[in-house]
């Protein structure tokens, strides 16, 4: 039951051919065997309370499907640590607006799935839960932010899986774990709260999946539209296909993204495939310097974190990650003229998106397979030295620094047995398009049904 996917077990669950109770002792089974291995599921509750609250759970789309949610979402009654020691004892009374959607639509929360201290790197650790590593290979990393929810969906512990992407926080991961990962435009996944709703809007939810019609079902509920929030433009429905899209390929950005030996083939591979569909792939040379972008990102995002992360420095120093304390330094550190010049390269770059010439851009979904998982994060790629520890993750700040939609779907495997993804970025609103071509692309490929090979499951 469990190597179907959501909508097969909703299915099963419907037509009775398993219970809620059922699945719910499969799911506890399964993890019980495989999270000590790759440490995706943190938190986990009580067994006999969950078996019986899976017989319990609301009518709704996800009826009875056992949910983890990730650890940077509050999550009322389940202990919400966002990576970090000093909520390592914090149990929210409520629910975060997205996580409330997931709950009336039946979902039954098991517990969380693993992430970075605040999410900060594309690498799941944290001093309270650990490193997850990938199922594909324990010695690597599962990336990140959603590093445990893309190792919950590989090892096939979860069927859906929330996750949430600032800097490639789902894309990297869903690449590295062989699953699909979508980051929304900015305000399909609205989450109304209190403070700014124009400046900050690096960061959203979204949804990660081993199928396409998986992750358009979680995103239909994810999206309900919030009257409290005026960016707020959901809900997602599938609606009807476009026909042939130009897609343009991007590649290593004209040589300025260093990138491990066999990315730029895979991702090649993958756009084959749908260039024998007859969408039409071209390869664009770069439409601005990879430095512009770069600059303007490391601004806006350090100063959208110190904005929101000040307050922690009141705390001893050796409660936060170093990074974290970089972000907010520097971000507290910037000039007015800095920020507004970084704003108008954003401005510039969203322009070009607008009128490019093509529906699609490409891009690999990261620049290296997945890296030693005793690493903090990777100091070179190849020769190249890293100057940052998020330097390595520059191919996702295309998408990112305008809030455009963008799919990362599985492109295969490396020499050594790692997988990598592809993403493909719309324009930003366009979401039924981006969506519709991965829906093209899944039925030409079969990578999901590569499971890892764990030793629990020879």
């Amino acid at each position: 039951m469990l190597n179907l996917d959501a909508s097969g077990q909703l299915a099963a669950l419907r037509e009775k051919t398993i219970s809620t109770r059922e699945l719910m002792e499969e799911t506890l089974d399964r993890i019980e065997r495989l999270n000590p291995k790759v440490n995706a599921i943190v938190a986990l509750r009580d067994r006999d309370a969950l078996l019986d609250e899976a017989e319990l759970a609301p009518a709704g789309p996800l009826q009875g499907l056992p949910m983890a949610i990730k650890d940077l979402a509050e999550t009322a009654g389940i202990t919400t640590t966002f990576g970090s020691p000093i909520f390592k004892g914090h149990v929210p009374q409520h629910d975060a607006p997205m996580v409330a959607r997931l709950r009336k639509a039946g979902a039954v929360f098991i517990g969380k799935t693993n992430t970075p201290e605040f999410g900060l790197g594309s690498h799941s650790y944290n001093p309270i839960y650990g490193v997850t590593r990938n199922p594909y290979n324990t010695s690597r990393s599962a990336g990140g932010s959603s590093g445990g929810a893309g190792a919950a969906l590989a090892s096939r512990m979860l069927a859906l899986a929330d996750g949430s992407d600032m800097m490639g926080s789902l894309r990297n991961p869903a690449g590295w774990n062989n699953v699909f990962g979508f980051r929304p435009s900015y305000g399909l996944v609205a989450e109304s709260a209190p403070g700014d709703m124009f400046l900050a809007q690096l960061s959203t939810n979204g949804p990660m999946a081993r199928s396409m019609r998986d992750l358009e079902l979680l995103l239909s509920v994810q999206s309900e539209h919030d009257r409290g929030h005026p960016h707020s433009i959901g809900p997602y429905r599938s609606g009807a296909e476009r026909g042939k899209q130009r897609i343009g390929w991007l590649g290593d950005w004209g040589g300025a993204y260093p990138l491990e030996p066999g990315i730029l083939s895979l991702c090649e591979t993958a756009l084959e495939a749908l260039d024998a569909l007859g969408h039409e792939v071209q390869i664009l040379p770069p439409p601005v310097p990879a430095d512009a972008l770069w600059d303007a990102w490391t601004v806006l995002r350090s100063w959208a974190i110190s904005a929101k992360h000040a307050p922690l420095l009141k705390h001893p120093h050796d409660l936060l990650k170093p990074e974290l304390h970089w972000e907010i330094e520097r971000g507290l550190s910037l000039r007015p003229e800095e920020i507004l010049k970084a704003s108008e390269i954003r401005s510039d770059w969203f322009r070009y998106t607008a009128t490019m010439p093509v529906d699609i851009l490409a891009l690999p979904s990261a620049q290296m397979f997945p890296f030693e998982a005793t690493l903090r994060w990777p100091d070179k790629i190849g020769d190249v030295p890293m100057d940052t520890y998020h330097r390595w993750m520059e191919v996702v700040v295309p998408a990112s620094l305008t809030g455009l939609p963008a799919l990362s779907v599985p492109a295969g495997f490396g020499e050594a047995g790692l997988p990598m993804g592809l993403q493909l970025i719309g324009h930003r609103g366009r979401d039924r398009e981006v969506l519709a071509l991965g829906r093209d692309y899944e039925a030409t490929q079969d990578w999901v049904s590569r499971q890892p090979r764990l030793p629990s499951l020879a």
